[in-house]
């Protein structure tokens, strides 16, 4: 989602701003007249767009785990043989995420619940499938995990990582640089801790 350069579409404008109003207020304290007028359209006008604000949330939550999924697997296809760069890699893509898009996150661990079961459904599928493409790089990185508890260091480091709605306002933050850089040499310490190796992974 944030590598995206072209100008986004109205129905992106229209869940982008969803997003926001929903992590700020709950998905019951807005209003399809708010989501509406946030993107400058009457918020009858949404429905030519959703058919309401369940499949706002719905498109959401699946978009968001299923971007995440693709971006890894492309960050994989196109690593060639170095384990150590594809996970640097990952790390950064999911970094990007979890600093582009906070509300995101926030709104995952409020409103999951809401979602209609085929559709929480294919957000826990979607998940399973990029956790288990991270263990299989992380081992490649740190041999001395054994598998599961390769997948509770991924776990581990994605509550790290998605921890960022917790670090204060954009404006209050030490700059995205910055804050990337923190977040990828502690991403990079809790795996080696895991194995009881340095930070980077190398031997």
């Amino acid at each position: 989602m944030a590598t995206r350069t072209d100008a986004p579409t109205r129905r992106e404008q229209i869940l982008k701003e969803a997003a926001r109003l929903f992590a700020e207020r709950g998905f019951h304290g807005v209003g399809v007249d708010e989501i509406g007028a946030a993107v400058g359209i009457s918020g009858p006008g949404l429905y030519r767009h959703f058919p309401g604000k369940d499949a706002m949330l719905a498109e959401l939550l699946v978009g968001i785990s299923g971007s995440l999924l693709t971006g890894g697997k492309r960050r994989v296809a196109e690593s060639g043989d170095d384990p150590q760069a594809l996970l640097d890699s990952l790390i950064e893509g999911h970094i990007d995420f979890a600093l582009d898009d906070r509300p995101l996150i926030t709104l995952h661990d409020r409103e999951l619940d809401r979602l209609r079961d085929t559709d929480r459904k294919l957000v826990r599928q979607l998940q399973r499938q990029y956790v288990e493409l991270w263990v299989e790089v992380v081992r490649e990185v740190y041999p001395g995990l054994a598998e599961p508890a390769a997948r509770s260091a991924v776990h581990s480091v994605f509550g790290l990582l998605n921890s960022t709605p917790h670090l204060g306002r954009s404006g209050t933050l030490p700059g995205r640089g910055t804050t990337a850089e923190l977040l990828h040499r502690m991403a990079r310490g809790a795996f080696a801790a895991a194995e009881g190796g340095d930070g980077d992974g190398r031997a």
